[in-house]
């Protein structure tokens, strides 16, 4: 069930990765871009669908700036969604995108 509870990421987190802007050293290519749906419980079969699909292993996991931001996901810790997406997958997880207003 996807209540549209806060915001899976938009453009100034795609601007900011193809520019090497916020949290990102430098400008990277983007192969995939996943929404949580709530309550979460297909972010990590998604993201290992995307991998397998785009036939690339990122070097990292970069979770939007809105996730971190109130009103926060209701069922955990965007700190504890990063610690299972990188246990799955052994690919570190960013907290954070961009700090654009």
């Amino acid at each position: 069930m996807d209540t549209t509870y806060g915001c899976p990421g938009e453009w100034r987190c795609l601007k900011a990765a193809a520019l090497g802007e916020g949290k990102f050293d430098e400008p990277v290519r983007v192969i995939g871009f996943v929404r949580c749906e709530c309550p979460g419980n297909t972010l990590v079969p998604n993201i290992g669908m995307t991998m397998k699909l785009s036939e690339v292993k990122p070097d990292a996991i970069y979770f939007s700036s809105c996730m971190l931001r109130d009103p926060g996901c209701p069922y955990r810790s965007a700190e504890e969604w990063a610690k299972i997406v990188e246990n799955a997958f052994q690919i570190p997880v960013k907290l954070g995108t961009h700090e654009y207003k």
